[in-house]
């Protein structure tokens, strides 16, 4: 049965690849820089890589807010998830996994009266809140940083678009790793307890856990969900707010990018720490307010005047209704799979 439970987690994976990878390509996409495929391509690459590599930090951080603890559980928590992004993402809203899944996982701790860790919930929503700013203060400060290095470099047009096609390519390759990372504690966080995979070692020096197993294959559903379903949402992140040069494109997804990795990377938490300084949280970010919160910086540095607000209200009131819905929706299918169907929910 393990098998049949994990069905939920891949297509909660699935539907991340569908929704999330606008967030890294989106631009590129709909500027016409890169085409639809060969940014497919290199998205998937990355989100496997860094979903196998990378994500073990943020899965933590998830897992004490609420400690899912059956496998039927899991199950109804990753479907409700992926079941309120699909919906999302078939009405062209870049809504964000990462509320579905934590949305999902309170509304687990209220059909079962389980406690909810507040201090992590709090941690979460305020990551939420801080992200989008953060990424427009990078985008800020990228935008300055261009327009400095443009007037004095004098580059021909042809050189500048080969060097935006290259920088596109390389920074959506670490976007991707990024939200690969952050984001596949969002798939298959919940299912860790419960995981089918033993450790392995191959050629008898390079060692695989379980974990890293069960992630692989969570990436492996993202990058399907990339390839199938991506495109559309990529057009509403990559025109459909702020129209967008290829250079502004580039800005965009680097402040993306240097955002998920803050929130993502051990290696960054520790040398802060080392040097005495604040660290942030491993969490799961959302990569969706993240590239909007960039593009929202470099609409607001150039006048304002391009937003289109009405997308921007309706992917605003999606954040708000995608948590609410995944708590409640939760609550529902675990009340019908513990009583109807029979299935043990929760670990007693």
């Amino acid at each position: 049965m393990i098998w049949f439970f994990l069905l939920s987690g891949l297509f909660l994976g699935w539907s991340l690849g569908a929704n999330d990878a606008a967030n890294i390509f989106g631009t590129a996409v709909g500027t016409r820089m890169i085409r639809f495929r060969v940014a497919a391509t290199i998205a998937s690459i990355g989100v496997v890589l860094g979903a196998v590599f990378g994500g073990a930090g943020v899965t933590q951080t998830l897992g004490a807010l609420g400690a899912v603890n059956a496998i039927a559980g899991s199950f109804t928590v990753a479907l409700t998830a992926g079941l309120t992004v699909a919906w999302m993402s078939r009405s062209g809203l870049p809504v964000s996994t990462s509320q579905a899944i934590v949305g999902a996982i309170v509304g687990w701790n209220w059909f079962t009266g389980s406690p909810t860790d507040h201090g992590t919930l709090i941690t979460i929503v305020s990551a939420w809140v801080f992200a989008p700013v953060l990424a427009a203060g990078f985008a800020i400060v990228l935008y300055r940083m261009a327009r400095w290095w443009l007037a004095r470099s004098r580059l021909h047009l042809l050189s500048l678009d080969a060097y935006t096609r290259v920088g596109l390519v390389f920074v959506g390759a670490t976007g991707a790793y990024a939200l690969g990372a952050n984001n596949i504690a969002n798939v298959m966080g919940v299912f860790v307890p419960a995981s089918p995979f033993r450790d392995v070692t191959l050629g008898g020096a390079l060692r695989v856990s379980g974990t890293e197993q069960l992630f692989l294959l969570g990436a492996l559903a993202i990058a399907i969900g990339i390839h199938t379903h991506s495109y559309r949402v990529m057009t509403t992140v990559g025109s459909q707010i702020f129209k967008l040069t290829p250079v502004l494109a580039l800005i965009v997804v680097l402040a993306h990018t240097l955002v998920l990795v803050t929130f993502s990377s051990q290696g960054l938490q520790t040398l802060l720490h080392s040097l005495g300084l604040p660290a942030p949280p491993l969490v799961p970010v959302s990569s969706t307010q993240a590239i909007i919160g960039a593009i929202l910086g470099v609409g607001l540095i150039k006048g304002g005047k391009g937003i289109q607000y009405g997308t921007l209200g309706r992917v605003a009131l999606g954040w708000v209704m995608t948590p609410l819905v995944a708590a409640v929706l939760s609550f529902v299918l675990l009340f019908v799979g513990q009583n109807v169907f029979e299935l043990q929910v929760v670990a007693r």
